[in-house]
């Protein structure tokens, strides 16, 4: 398997960032596909999970009004997207795409997703 994020950038406070995860290889429509993020000097932290059959979703409490995951799955093709709104400096951090092969839940725990992308560079301006 393999996750290719992209997407991110520098954005003003208030602005809004739509990332990208496409995934490749041996992904079933069984996985949930998840993004987390890392701050500089802080533990990766959860944001947002969608099963890519179905679609449905479970978000941080802290970006739950604001960003929004969505996935593709279609055949061969497998995406998810996380489109970010009203965005702010606390924010900023680097966006990694994961998949959990697990069927059946949704994790917040980074351990427990098997495949990682090499993560995309958002940052917040004040």
């Amino acid at each position: 398997v393999q996750l290719q994020a992209s997407g991110g950038g520098l954005v003003q406070a208030g602005g809004s960032l739509r990332l990208s995860c496409a995934a490749s290889g041996r992904i079933f429509s069984s996985y949930t596909m998840g993004w987390f993020r890392q701050a500089p000097g802080k533990e990766r932290e959860f944001v947002a999970a969608i099963r890519l059959s179905g679609g449905s979703t479970y978000y941080a409490d802290s970006v739950k009004d604001r960003f929004a995951i969505s996935r593709v799955n279609a055949g061969a093709k497998k995406a998810v997207y996380l489109q970010m709104n009203s965005l702010k400096p606390e924010d900023t951090a680097v966006y990694y795409c994961a998949a959990d092969r697990y069927t059946g839940r949704f994790s917040e725990l980074p351990g427990e997703y098997e495949y990682w992308g090499q993560g995309t560079l958002v940052t917040v301006s004040s």
